[in-house]
């Protein structure tokens, strides 16, 4: 059986807030390689775990002991956090502000 990975879950691109991306992912990483099927052509694979089991945690320490309870072997993704720089519309028409991309 191969290990599996502990994330946190970034943001998608169609969200504009942080939803969904509190928890902790524990996911089982694929054993095989994906392959067409002859007779669909749809992708899949023989690996039940790796595409079907998917846990949450609260934390990053419960999903740690989970996969010591479980003796899986495993590896953890640090979230690196995206800065925010606060702006506003009124920034625009600043006097001091220095020409940027205008689109018009």
């Amino acid at each position: 059986m191969s290990g599996a990975r502990i994330y946190k879950p970034a943001k998608t691109a169609m969200q504009s807030g942080k939803a969904k991306t509190k928890s902790w992912v524990f996911e089982f990483e694929p054993s095989s390689a994906k392959r067409p099927d002859s007779l669909m052509g749809w992708t899949g694979s023989q690996d039940m775990n790796a595409d079907q089991v998917r846990l949450r945690f609260a934390d990053k320490e419960q999903a740690i002991a989970f996969a010591d309870k479980c003796g899986i072997e495993y590896r953890v993704q640090e979230p690196t956090e995206k800065g925010i720089t606060p702006k506003s519309y009124a920034e625009n028409f600043h006097p001091d502000r220095v020409p940027g991309n205008w689109t018009h």
